[in-house]
């Protein structure tokens, strides 16, 4: 895909269903805020809830790996609180 300004049909239809599916992400947490602040919400209504947040995190995350595969490969800066024990392998973001 081309990542010039402009771009191809193809990244520009990508990054329109990007834009979509974090809108839609925003959206459905606020939701989520809404239903989960009722101390009375039926079982049915959260766990369809729960089913709609695991979806729209997977979607999310999905956007965010393919956005960090069009990132320029660069050596991560040096730490200097020696945090490398925090540090996941690329694994398992993909």
């Amino acid at each position: 895909m081309s990542t010039e300004d402009n771009g191809s049909y193809l990244s520009r239809l990508a990054d329109n269903t990007e834009a979509v599916q974090l809108e839609m992400a925003g959206e459905l947490t606020e939701h989520a805020l809404e239903v989960l602040s009722d101390e009375e919400a039926d079982p049915n209504e959260l766990r369809l809830l729960a089913t709609d947040m695991a979806e729209a995190l997977r979607d999310v995350r999905r956007v965010a790996i393919s956005r960090g595969h069009r990132l320029p490969v660069s050596d991560p800066p040096a730490s200097e609180g020696g945090d490398e024990g925090l540090r996941l392998p690329a694994a398992a973001f993909g």
